[in-house]
């Protein structure tokens, strides 16, 4: 793998203005390597997980006006598609980059895996440590320390409200000097994931 990491200039795709113009340099700068990247960890995974995964690069095709503000990439144990299953992403938006394992509002049996979570959450505090964060929502920066974090009301509102996520894994400031390092990032990657798989494995049951 020829993986460099991701440099100052694919952070700033997100500042380029127009939405054909940001896509161009999102394809030019930012899919090659996830491509490169995401087929070595969906690999991993498959290996893991002794299941094969398929990996999924965001094509964000149903924009029409307004330029993306992240991309990423996605992988998951269906081949058609990723949002409606439990899946693992790397994305990058302006500021950092984001390691996650995703259930998303499009999840349908939603429910169930948050009251998995709900009666396992001790789980949940044993696979992480202060350097995870979780996320109530894929679309916006925001995401919170574990810590710092009330785990219940989050699965009891992932849980409840319709649109509500969840959203579990690390962040990388763009200035943090692994993001630069091709080899050390995909090993923080490939140790996030391996961290989350119980977690993954625990919301098919």
């Amino acid at each position: 793998m020829n993986f460099k990491g991701f440099s100052k200039e694919d952070f700033d795709t997100f500042t380029i203005d127009g939405l054909d113009e940001r896509m161009e340099a999102i394809r030019d700068r930012i899919q090659p390597k996830f491509k490169e990247i995401g087929q070595a960890l969906t690999d991993d995974l498959s290996v893991t997980l002794q299941s094969e995964m398929f990996l999924h690069i965001a094509k964000h095709a149903r924009r029409t006006v307004n330029p993306p503000k992240d991309t990423w990439l996605a992988i998951a144990a269906n081949k058609r598609g990723y949002k409606q299953h439990p899946h693992f992403q790397v994305g990058l938006f302006d500021d950092h980059l984001f390691i996650w394992l995703a259930f998303i509002y499009e999840l349908p049996n939603k429910e169930n895996i948050a009251q998995n979570f709900l009666s396992n959450m001790k789980e949940i505090t044993s696979v992480t440590d202060e350097h995870y964060c979780i996320s109530l929502d894929h679309t916006k920066k925001d995401a919170k320390p574990i810590q710092e974090i009330n785990l219940e009301s989050s699965l009891i509102r992932f849980r409840d409200v319709k649109k509500a996520e969840f959203l579990i894994g690390r962040h990388f400031s763009i200035n943090d000097p692994i993001v630069k390092d091709g080899d050390k990032l995909y090993q923080v990657i490939r140790e996030t994931f391996e961290n989350l798989i119980p977690l993954y494995k625990l919301s098919f049951e």
